[in-house]
């Protein structure tokens, strides 16, 4: 990209776009092909440890429930209310680190290097990793098993070579 055609504002829409696109994505990959590659990697005692706690509120339906709460003075989501609030915690999240990745994307090389794989390994240590777990919406890194973590890498993998991709053809359109 040239001096000339950097505009951070371009960068960010493009961003947003491939972030939401490959939100909904990562999404399909989770529920399809994540699904086989969890039952490859975790052991038969660990599955039904997975999914004995699969009823139970995941992060972002957590914090659909703390932002209802905060605007509501104390209102709490029944659990199907957080279903429907986690996607869209899910896609706004998805959204905006489209967004800040899309307008870094205008300065920075190294942000598009390896095709969005560099993204979404960072977003994955960052989000999963890190915050998640500081924030308390999911147990530490060390209390889950190691081989847990490869469908939501690889799910992070595939969202950030999707935003890239949706953020190239989308660029280029504007």
């Amino acid at each position: 990209m040239s001096e000339q055609t950097k505009h951070p504002l371009r960068g960010i829409l493009a961003g947003v776009a491939g972030g939401l696109v490959a939100s909904w994505v990562m999404n399909q990959f989770i529920t399809g092909p994540g699904k086989q590659i969890t039952k490859a990697v975790l052991s038969p005692e660990e599955l039904q440890q997975q999914q004995q706690h699969s009823d139970e509120p995941d992060a972002t339906m957590k914090v659909a429930d703390a932002v209802a709460a905060t605007v509501t003075g104390g209102q709490h989501l029944t659990y199907e209310q957080e279903q429907t609030g986690g996607p869209i915690v899910h896609y706004a999240f998805g959204a905006l680190a489209g967004g800040v990745y899309g307008g870094l994307a205008e300065y920075s090389e190294l942000t598009r290097s390896g095709f969005g794989t560099t993204f979404g390994s960072a977003l994955f240590t960052i989000a999963d990793l890190l915050a998640v777990p500081a924030l308390h919406l999911s147990p530490p890194v060390d209390q889950q098993p190691k081989a847990a973590l490869a469908t939501p890498f690889t799910a992070h993998i595939v969202y950030g070579v999707t935003t890239e991709l949706v953020r190239r053809i989308v660029r280029n359109l504007l």
